[in-house]
């Protein structure tokens, strides 16, 4: 880190490239995220990484529900990548209230279009230099793959060439960016690059836990039948997420879940296209949205989408979540997958429901299954 460290001030010095001021040509894909986008809100943490060490817990659920294809909805950074290649999607969106968050997403989008592989993925993200024999790389494992970020230096002056390369592809999608935006996009592909695999979610306005999962932490995760479900654990599906950012169908999009436009502006996109949500991921945003109180605008947004009998909704849940039979010790949060229906059913009424009940008393789908870890496995 001393080097990058050293050098910092002057990466921060490169000019910047193409102003908002400057004309940017609209793309197909900038136009969907203008289109289907509100204006952004606020929320007190950078959400660079995930803090959700239990977010693989659903895996195997969704394998024997057979939840795949249809249309992924999302919140979040990196951790719906891992949830895309799994169901491998027709198309999906990352909805976030942060326009940081989509910012964010342009940065990784342009990294999955240059990255032909995990290793070249990982060293643009992490300011590494691509190693001679890349291609060697491309079946390795993924705790090879972790071992040579941890282990070569980061070398600032690749890492700055590399940030002014992406940035040129984030202005040809079209987007149109503020200077503050590019700040705003360097600010957090130096973080990445200064704190490596170490980097762990942030927030501003509460005590940091030293018990957040690191980055390394996040991709190492495995599922409750002990397997490594996260986008980088395979070339085949990391291949997956990249198709989809090549062909423009992971959109980010800035929107409150319980606002007025963008959720149900997806669902018509969607219902446009033929197409029905599969599965919608929600972190812990609806403990947020119980509090402003504004869960019920949510209900009625969920119930405006297309669904099948199939789709259905996975929240994390913290605080109380060791008290829930399926905690798995050494956690920080649980994983609930949940029915389509049985939530509508369960919040026809949202004023007769709270937060704690919509997780601990209403239905949820079995996430072990025979031979799944679980609570008592550990």
């Amino acid at each position: 880190m001393g080097l990058f460290g050293r050098r910092r001030s002057l990466i921060l010095l490169l000019p910047l490239l193409c102003t908002g001021a400057q004309a940017q040509q609209r793309s197909e894909f900038a136009e969907l995220v203008e289109r289907l986008s509100e204006s952004g809100g606020y929320f007190d943490s950078d959400n660079l990484v995930s803090n959700e060490t239990s977010y693989l817990h659903v895996l195997g659920a969704l394998r024997r529900e057979d939840v795949r294809g249809g249309a992924y909805l999302g919140v979040g950074p990196e951790q719906g990548f891992s949830y895309i290649a799994a169901i491998e999607p027709e198309i999906a969106f990352i909805v976030d209230v942060r326009r940081d968050n989509l910012l964010l997403h342009l940065l990784f989008k342009t990294m999955f279009t240059e990255a032909e592989d995990r290793l070249a993925f990982l060293s643009l993200l992490y300011g590494r230099p691509v190693p001679p024999d890349l291609p060697r790389w491309k079946g390795g494992s993924l705790e090879e793959l972790l071992l040579y970020v941890d282990a070569v230096r980061p070398d600032s002056g690749a890492h700055a060439k590399a940030h002014v390369r992406l940035m040129e592809r984030v202005t040809r999608l079209g987007v149109p960016l503020t200077q503050e935006d590019r700040v705003t996009i360097r600010r957090f592909h130096d973080e990445f690059a200064l704190s490596g695999l170490d980097i762990r979610y942030r927030s501003s306005n509460r005590n940091g836990r030293r018990s957040y999962p690191t980055a390394r932490d996040l991709y190492r995760a495995v599922d409750l039948d002990d397997q490594h479900g996260s986008y980088l654990a395979s070339d085949a599906r990391y291949q997956v997420v990249r198709r989809l950012q090549r062909q423009d169908k992971i959109i980010p999009v800035v929107g409150d879940l319980s606002g007025p436009k963008a959720v149900r502006a997806i669902g018509d996109y969607l219902r446009g296209r033929g197409t029905t949500v599969s599965l919608f991921y929600l972190s812990n945003v609806e403990f947020y949205l119980f509090r402003s109180g504004t869960f019920g605008n949510f209900v009625d947004n969920v119930r405006s989408l297309p669904a099948g009998p199939n789709s259905m909704l996975v929240r994390s849940v913290f605080n109380r979540s060791f008290m829930n039979p399926t905690w798995v010790p050494g956690n920080l949060s649980i994983q609930l997958m949940q029915r389509w229906s049985v939530f509508l059913e369960y919040a026809r009424n949202p004023g007769l429901t709270s937060y704690w009940g919509l997780t601990g008393e209403a239905e949820h789908v079995e996430l072990r299954g025979q031979g799944g870890r679980g609570a008592e496995g550990q």
